[in-house]
């Protein structure tokens, strides 16, 4: 890759001749330590994690949701709305004790019903990842109001993992029962039980958040009065208000790579990876297999050899990632394995891979001309995209870029299967059950689900090991299934596995009491409060 196409990233990246998009003011509040204005970027559909798993909407139904637990830095599960728990030796039973005088932002009580319905009904059926941790989960029993008894048919070893609010989130029966709860109009207006209740949301400006004042847990009342997160598609204009001191927390996705560099240098600002640690991600290029070209095993390795990833660390995430070798992370050693296949960059093999399954150059040289939806989370995906782009014009495939806003590639992603290719990322969270299997299991082809099985990868080989991840109680036994995931998903190829990605939270160094758990950007802000 020459300099100056690298240089042409760096102009695409640092966004320049931003400009604020209407109805966002950046003038407002500066100064008031009550207020925190923060940013998510980009706006999802609804706010309820439990049903839109997008970056934005969980981070910010943290804060109007609780879970049945949250966890510690060493990933062990700490009490929150369950004040207790029992689990049977066979793994198959767990009981919870909840909280007594926990409420509902509308005023009516939570109870165990509420577990009932939303495990059952919403996590189970609705959730892209909530199959593959309680598709054994046959019933929950309610005893009396603060009591939920899950019962397992097999043994669920997932799930301590996926029981916090950021993951499994429990949603209000008297609400959503008797709906279709992906649809409800709720959704842009959330009920929770968390500290902070939802006020308004102004869309392609702000959502705002005020302060429960009968939040639950008296020894940790929210600090601040109002949290207000804007919406600021462009990266110049968010890079600007922070900057300016405007913007004090800005979770994910904020700025262009080149100034999160030079942002970790000024004291002004805390830049950490740290409060991802717990997600995981891995960013991936994903093939269609409806489409009769991908369906050719040659072909996705041939793509894959004709990426080079470390050129893609160096020049578009500026080093701030490493080059994937396979779909879980190499910082998770207790499950990852590097003896799987892998596609060294090689484009003369992939040209002759493309000969060899009968797509040979035209007398324009093109061998293939296909699409790719860029994940629309800022402007990397972009870039990733567009370096992809010119690595596979190098072996005769033309990839045309299609920009979308998020809830239109959600759309033609998940639910119409409506493109090629995509370029984009999962969280592998701290289970592969949570975050990988996804991406391989038939069951999660799940149209209108996001964030599940795209591709339409289905084979009985991977199904029979995601069993054996999903139920084997052995750990070392599961690891074996784990192992062997990784080794068939990269054989197979239904996506090149490109990164590692680092995601980072930049926020001032005037706030203090900020999450530093592993899952610290899907914690609540209740701790938080604003130095003068």
């Amino acid at each position: 890759m020459s300099f100056n196409r690298r240089e042409f990233f760096k102009l695409l990246a640092a966004g320049a001749g931003a400009t604020v998009m209407p109805g966002v003011s950046l003038a407002a509040g500066k100064g008031d330590s009550s207020v925190l204005y923060a940013n998510v970027v980009p706006e999802p559909a609804g706010w309820v994690a439990g049903l839109n798993i997008s970056n934005p909407a969980v981070i910010v139904s943290a804060n109007l949701f609780d879970g049945l637990i949250t966890f510690d830095n060493d990933y062990k599960p700490v009490p929150q709305l369950a004040s207790s728990w029992e689990e049977s030796a066979d793994h198959k039973t767990i009981t919870f004790h909840l909280r007594d005088g926990v409420t509902w932002h509308d005023g009516k009580p939570f109870t165990s019903a509420d577990v009932a319905y939303s495990l059952l009904e919403v996590t189970k059926k609705l959730h892209p990842r909530g199959n593959a941790t309680f598709g054994s989960l046959d019933a929950v029993l309610t005893p009396d109001a603060h009591t939920a008894v899950l019962k397992f048919s097999q043994p669920a070893p997932a799930v301590w993992a996926a029981l916090g609010g950021f993951e499994t989130q429990i949603l209000p029966k008297h609400i959503y029962q008797g709906s279709a709860p992906l649809t409800h109009p709720i959704n842009s207006r959330p009920v929770g039980n968390g500290p902070f209740i939802f006020k308004e949301w102004v869309r392609g400006s702000h959502v705002t958040l005020e302060r429960n004042p009968n939040y639950w847990d008296k020894n940790n009342q929210p600090h601040l009065q109002t949290i207000i997160f804007r919406i600021i598609p462009d990266a110049g204009a968010r890079l600007a208000a922070l900057e300016s001191g405007e913007l004090l927390y800005a979770p994910t996705d904020a700025v262009p790579l080149p100034d999160l560099v030079r942002l970790r240098k000024d004291p002004r600002f805390v830049v950490t990876s740290q409060p991802y640690a717990g997600l995981a991600p891995i960013g991936f290029f994903d093939f269609n297999l409806r489409r009769k070209t991908f369906q050719d095993v040659r072909v996705r390795r041939a793509f894959a050899h004709a990426i080079n990833r470390d050129l893609l660390v160096k020049t578009v995430w500026y080093g701030l990632a490493k080059a994937a070798t396979g779909p879980i992370a190499s910082h998770q050693k207790q499950f990852y394995t590097p003896n799987t296949p892998q596609y060294e960059y090689n484009p003369a093999k992939a040209e002759q891979l493309l000969d060899a399954a009968g797509y040979k150059r035209g007398a324009d040289g093109v061998r293939l001309r296909i699409n790719n939806l860029p994940l629309p989370f800022g402007n990397q995906y972009v870039l990733t995209a567009e370096f992809i782009r010119a690595q596979l014009k190098r072996i005769g495939v033309e990839l045309t870029l299609i920009p979308n806003d998020l809830p239109t590639y959600n759309r033609r992603a998940y639910l119409d299967y409506d493109f090629d290719t995509t370029t984009s990322w999962y969280s592998a969270f701290s289970d592969p059950q949570l975050g990988v299997i996804r991406r391989y299991w038939t069951e999660a082809i799940k149209p209108g689900t996001v964030s599940s099985n795209s591709t339409g990868y289905s084979t009985p080989e991977m199904d029979n090991v995601i069993k054996g991840i999903r139920f084997e109680a052995d750990a070392a036994k599961r690891k074996t299934f784990i192992e062997q995931l990784q080794v068939i998903a990269q054989r197979d190829v239904p996506s090149v596995n490109l990164l590692e990605i680092q995601l980072y939270s930049i926020y001032s160094s005037r706030l203090a009491g900020v999450s530093k758990s592993p899952f610290g950007a899907y914690d609540s802000l209740a701790g938080v409060t604003i130095k003068s």
